[in-house]
């Protein structure tokens, strides 16, 4: 049940529309369900000997406005209290009755008109669809007073809470107020008009957010904005200093013709200006160079080893949400840069689920929890690394590594999910949640080519060395337990074996160490989970078709695919504490 809440000066007006015809959706039937005193006339269904809709209708604006017109100046000049409260379509539809107990609690619930005072505010609530009413409240008292109405739409969105619960309705998460604004129905409504697919609001906030996503600088911010396409405006102090910024979509001007602008506080919370530069004011690691840097000593590709270097600094992302600090809500920031940096370079197959679970996640990131100490140096040079070096995905990459790296987070969402839950965020948790679901999706379509690579390298192997693998299997990984319902068997992972033992590993000890990581027994896939487990551990390339490198001599690890300050950032896999898989289900109670 949601409600929305706005204030208007024309009581007449908006009766006017409320039994009118409808300017979008039909309005059947509309009549009162609900009243101030039980007695108010309804232009709907007037039963008098000569009924006039227009003369009913101005009766009861007269009626509504006696208060406001007897307080004369001391009225407010906004004195229309107006709420609209819908239900889920999937519920059921509510009676007259119900529609009115509805409004009188939601009356009461902000103070305009208290159980069993006789000096509440005048009110009607109006019903013209199965799935809806509007609550119309002149806001001054009998003993013409305002009434207090402090935080009137939180109190109206507790209550709803409180009714779902009590009528059998779908109960909706609570909010923090944290929340981005959401459009109007004037922005909605002119979006379909001018055929766009969202609203401006919600185009300019999935720029802003992708612009700020990595960026080392507020120069390089304000850059990225005006290179997206958007027009932007600076508001400066007399001493030069900037104080604001707002942006607009070319094309989107108001009935003046002007452009239409928002300041960035409007778009989200965190997108306002005094966030985002102590946002920017931790800058970016010195630790992790681009990979241009040491292009001379990797065949990897630029993109290929930025993921691979943000694969490690998410786990240890990861590793902080399990360990239920507050100081973790930074890492929930730098995550949010992080996917949205993915997002925006990955392959076309993955993008559109890549760019869903950018914004979905986008929710999980706000909180009132504030992370005074936490250090996102490391996890916003990944994200702004993997900008700078997107350039290249659109010639050949793979997605080998593209697969590795939405493996890991999907492990870190569901980690948001189980920190916001453990705080009480369950708009968050639901958010961290749902960009789990679009990074699993996003997952499959990464992985299936070079999984689908691999098991053609299995079944290619000579028979001995295939049952030798296969032994080494059923020893370490008694119960091979792979997804109900497939026929995915060991191809991949012996095709991994075999890379790691040309690699100069031994196959078993590296199982065993893989297994080791984390528990299997909720795991959706085991195979999947391990091929990426040895991949990493071995160091072998994401992709199957990329050369393998040997280890080091006397360290029986390969060398680090990228330059060695990026281990101090994501020490080794195997050094970590235990975490959740990123493909397992939840443990069955």
């Amino acid at each position: 049940m949601v409600p929305k809440i706005r204030r208007g000066s024309r009581t007449h007006g908006l009766l006017v529309y409320l039994y009118g015809p409808g300017k979008r959706d039909e309005h059947t039937d509309p009549h009162l369900v609900g009243s101030w005193d039980g007695f108010a006339p309804d232009p709907g269904r007037d039963t008098s000997p000569d009924p006039d809709p227009k003369v009913t209708l101005a009766r009861l604006a007269a009626a509504l406005d006696l208060r406001v017109k007897q307080a004369g100046d001391k009225a407010p000049a906004q004195h229309v209290w107006h709420c609209s409260v819908r239900t889920d379509p999937g519920d059921r539809t509510l009676t007259d009755d119900e529609w009115n107990t509805v409004a009188r609690r939601l009356v009461q619930a902000v103070n305009l008109a208290p159980e069993g005072d006789p000096d509440g505010c005048r009110w009607v609530a109006v019903r013209h669809a199965d799935d809806h009413i509007h609550i119309l409240a002149t806001m001054v008292r009998g003993d013409l007073r305002r009434p207090r109405m402090n935080y009137d739409f939180k109190k109206a969105q507790a209550e709803c809470r409180r009714i779902e619960q009590e009528m059998g309705l779908r109960r909706l998460k609570p909010g923090d107020g944290t929340g981005a604004k959401t459009p109007t129905s004037a922005e909605r409504f002119k979006a379909e008009r001018t055929g766009r697919p969202e609203t401006p609001r919600e185009t300019l906030r999935e720029a802003v957010r992708q612009a700020v996503a990595g960026a080392a600088s507020e120069a390089e911010f304000f850059t990225r904005l005006r290179e997206a396409g958007l027009r932007v405006k600076l508001r400066h102090a007399p001493s030069g200093d900037i104080l604001g910024y707002t942006v607009a979509l070319p094309g989107d001007r108001n009935r003046d013709r002007e452009p239409v602008w928002f300041a960035g506080s409007t778009l989200a919370p965190d997108l306002s200006y005094p966030k985002i530069q102590r946002r920017l004011a931790g800058g970016t690691s010195d630790e992790a160079p681009l990979p241009e840097a040491d292009s001379g000593r990797s065949n990897w590709s630029p993109p290929a080893r930025w993921r691979r270097t943000a694969t490690g600094i998410a786990e240890r992302a990861a590793v902080l949400l399990d360990s239920d600090d507050d100081e973790a809500a930074g890492q929930l920031v730098g995550v949010g840069e992080l996917l949205d940096a993915v997002a925006q370079t990955s392959p076309a197959a993955t993008r559109a689920e890549l760019g869903a679970a950018a914004r979905s996640f986008e929710r999980a990131t706000r909180s009132h929890v504030r992370a005074e100490r936490a250090d996102t140096r490391a996890i916003r040079s990944a994200a702004r690394g993997i900008i700078q070096a997107g350039g290249a995905l659109g010639r050949g990459e793979d997605g080998g590594t593209t697969a590795m790296l939405v493996s890991t987070l999907v492990l870190v969402a569901l980690a948001a999910a189980r920190w916001h839950s453990a705080r009480g965020h369950a708009q968050q948790a639901e958010a961290s949640r749902q960009a789990a679901e679009h990074l699993r999706a996003a997952y499959r379509q990464a992985a299936a080519t070079p999984m689908q690579s691999l098991r053609d390298q299995g079944r290619a192997l000579p028979e001995a060395q295939r049952r030798a693998y296969e032994t080494t299997i059923r020893t370490v990984l008694p119960e091979n337990r792979t997804r109900p319902g497939t026929s995915t068997k060991n191809d991949a992972l012996a095709a991994t074996l075999a890379q790691a033992e040309q690699a100069g590993h031994d196959p078993k000890n590296l199982l065993k160490e893989a297994i080791a990581m984390r528990e299997l027994d909720t795991a959706e896939d085991v195979n999947d989970v391990l091929v990426w487990r040895l991949r990493r551990l071995a160091q072998l390339p994401a992709h199957p078709g990329e050369a393998t490198r040997r280890p080091q001599a006397g360290t029986g690890r390969a060398t680090p695919p990228a330059n060695p300050a990026s281990v101090r950032t994501a020490p080794p896999v195997s050094s970590r504490p235990a975490a959740p898989d990123p493909h397992s289900r939840p443990p069955r109670r």
